[in-house]
């Protein structure tokens, strides 16, 4: 299994050089040269698996043995869930008949990005040893990441204290709810640095690429991608979808060859990297019959699936970037879309033009993607043509939700209307996601399943408003130990007064001399 770039660089990466690189030279995503294909058995053999053990052989398919050996690849993955505090890793909750919670917050910040970020900062460690080993002269790596609030925090818990490696995040100052800050800011080891940029996530973003981008910059510090731009990050993620199916076919004692249910998966969705796991996961051969799409008021993902057109466009006062409830989803362009993009030019080339082979395809969907991101880029749109929308509508659905759906959702899971139905209490990204099952007219045999992101704890601003007539709710009753005292904590952070690429280049200088 090698790896390419979605913007048709010819050359081919192993799984660690991906990895390791994170961003390909040419600017583009790296992506597996195939999807795989699930064994001829996988409904039964993995049927029973716990986490860990179904992670291993999702992670096999696309990690060669020669690169990592199972037994290490085993005691990686052992290694990077023993911090959850849940047998399951990522628990699947009933709430009603057809709604079911796949709570992904039992790692160490209470956010699905924990579950690759935890693996990711192992892996980092791994395979810098491993190099290091085989070369004479030693390496160390400077991981650079943006955050709009939980990567931020994940990968400071997955890095904190690793050998040879920096970690510096940026995120945009005051656009981040007070525990996501504190959560990142009052880590106080060495190698980790917090850098409060004046701007927005998508202004922290642009400065990342930039810095991949400036090859002296990259390569004299060895750059590594700990966004979702990295591989890893996606295939980590792989792994929940496979389990909460097999989770909802045993709540439900329904067997494997049963074609009695569909299955829906209702993903909040900012940066697209949770939601394209799925995808992949679909086409593996996972049973999916629909991924919803869902967003916030910064709807650009939304409004593609409606009509085509990926573009910035300015809300009602005049922000391009809109502060919403769900600040982690506050985006205006999401980064792993390139990858979903270039699947779909990939397949309407063999649509239109069935004698061509999967490298004449492969060149064209690149070369059609790098012009695409160019356009992004410049003009900040891209209409896609029909026939490409339509083959995005056979996977995805969409929804875009607003604050006040948010605080809605909250407010009535918490206190439902319907005596079969648990209360539960919703973080504001989760309503989205939640706020979009709710709006899908589903049939009987439809089972949805929601991704919760974060724990309800990391946002009290919303949640308290939307359950301030409920005199009985006390915040302080779903509060985590690990939060008492968080915003007190000694901080270390470094303010940015313009998001601007040669500023933070100085910082991350200054920072690495001084560590």
């Amino acid at each position: 299994m090698k790896y390419r770039s979605t913007r048709g660089s010819p050359k081919l990466l192993s799984f660690s050089e991906a990895v390791l690189v994170g961003l390909a030279e040419d600017g583009g995503l790296f992506i597996p040269e195939n999807i795989p294909n699930l064994p001829e058995n996988w409904s039964k053999a993995w049927s029973n698996l716990t986490y860990k053990s179904l992670a291993l052989e999702i992670f096999s398919l696309y990690i060669p043995r020669e690169e990592i050996s199972r037994e290490d690849l085993k005691n990686l993955i052992d290694k990077s869930y023993s911090t959850f505090t849940s047998n399951d890793i990522t628990p699947l909750k009933k709430i009603r008949k057809n709604l079911y919670i796949l709570e992904l917050f039992y790692g160490p910040t209470f956010a699905f990005k924990d579950v690759a970020l935890q693996f990711l900062g192992n892996l980092f460690e791994y395979l810098l040893e491993k190099k290091n080993k085989e070369n004479k002269e030693k390496e160390k790596i400077t991981v650079l990441g943006a955050t709009s609030g939980d990567t931020g925090s994940a990968a400071i818990y997955g890095l904190r204290g690793k050998k040879d490696i920096s970690v510096f995040i940026l995120h945009p100052r005051g656009k981040v709810s007070p525990v996501q800050e504190a959560q990142m800011t009052t880590v106080l080891d060495k190698n980790v640095h917090n850098l409060a940029v004046e701007g927005t996530f998508d202004d922290c973003q642009d400065i990342v690429k930039n810095l991949f981008a400036d090859r002296s910059f990259n390569e004299k510090h060895h750059l590594g991608a700990i966004n979702s731009i990295n591989w890893a990050r996606i295939l980590a993620q792989i792994v929940y979808y496979f389990y909460s199916y097999f989770q909802i076919l045993s709540s439900l004692n329904i067997t494997i060859e049963s074609k009695e249910i569909c299955l829906q998966y209702c993903v909040p969705t900012g940066n697209f990297g949770d939601i394209l796991a799925g995808y992949y996961a679909k086409k593996m051969g996972l049973p999916i019959n629909k991924l919803v799409v869902s967003t916030n008021s910064n709807d650009i993902l939304d409004r593609f699936f409606k009509n085509g057109r990926y573009e910035r466009v300015k809300g009602e006062t005049g922000a391009i970037v809109i502060e919403t409830l769900s600040p982690a989803m506050d985006i205006a362009i999401s980064s792993n879309f390139e990858r979903l993009l270039w699947y779909l030019v990939y397949e309407n080339i063999g649509k239109k033009e069935e004698e061509r082979n999967e490298e004449e395809k492969g060149k064209e969907a690149s070369n059609t993607i790098r012009e695409w991101m160019q356009d992004v880029k410049v003009s900040k749109s891209l209409i896609v043509e029909k026939s490409i929308l339509d083959i995005s509508l056979c996977d995805f659905i969409s929804e875009s939700i607003s604050d006040q759906e948010t605080l809605d959702t909250i407010s009535k899971y918490y206190s439902p209307e319907n005596e079969n139905q648990i209360s539960y209490v919703l973080d504001p990204h989760t309503a989205v996601g939640v706020a979009a099952a709710d709006k899908q007219n589903i049939s009987p045999n439809t089972y949805q399943i929601c991704l919760a992101t974060a724990h309800p704890a990391k946002f009290s601003q919303a949640v308290e408003k939307a359950l301030e007539n409920f005199k009985e709710f006390k915040f302080e009753n779903i509060l985590p130990k690990e939060f008492i005292g968080l915003l007190e904590r000694e901080r270390k952070v470094v303010f940015v007064e313009r998001a601007e690429p040669p500023l933070v280049k100085q910082v991350i200088e200054n920072e690495l001399n001084n560590e």
